[in-house]
């Protein structure tokens, strides 16, 4: 599949910003950070939207938010790591372009939300208890809906975000599978 869109998803602090700017750079595309657009549309951090809106008014405004991103050409999208739970959001996204999963452990991603100065300013919890036993909680649940709706995974939990992203662009200009030994393997999901 070849499209003149790249769809990234994947848990917090797997990557897609890095990978997608990396991306981006190398096809001569835009680069549009879902959550990055949606706060730029509302006048607000999600944060704020959160306390004013609750999460059904967040994650109302970010299906309206991917909706217009994927009318966009030359584009490479990161998009929130909670985006999938809609079937909506992952029948838009998957129709949409080519979307790649990055995959990392919940101790990678907790690492790196740690150390990004920015998560606890914008990331609300999103359940009671939230910290590292959130990650686990939250990657559990969405695995299956990021396995239905890639059509190739990367491991962003031990390759660079450089190795991720040639994977990427080879999968997404030939359709390759890689071995699995690569750390990087075509999705096995249909539809």
């Amino acid at each position: 599949m070849n499209s003149e869109r790249i769809i990234l998803i994947g848990y917090r602090g797997s990557g897609k910003t890095t990978v997608g700017q990396l991306l981006a750079h190398q096809l001569g595309w835009t680069f549009a950070d879902a959550d990055e657009h949606l706060e730029a549309v509302a006048g607000k951090s999600i944060a704020e939207i959160f306390v004013a809106e609750g999460e059904p008014g967040f994650r109302d405004r970010e299906s309206a938010a991917l909706a217009d991103l994927c009318k966009r050409d030359r584009l490479v999208i990161a998009t929130g790591g909670g985006a999938v739970q809609r079937p909506a959001n992952r029948e838009l996204l998957r129709s949409s372009g080519f979307v790649a999963w990055l995959t990392a452990s919940p101790e990678t991603s907790w690492n790196r939300l740690r150390g990004d100065p920015t998560t606890a300013a914008r990331r609300p919890n999103l359940t009671p208890k939230g910290g590292f036993e959130e990650v686990q909680t939250l990657i559990a649940a969405r695995t299956p809906l990021y396995r239905e709706l890639a059509h190739f995974s990367a491991d962003a939990d031990t390759r660079s975000p450089e190795e991720v992203a040639a994977a990427i662009l080879k999968a997404w200009n030939g359709g390759l599978t890689l071995p699995s030994h690569s750390g990087v393997s075509g999705s096995s999901s249909s539809g």
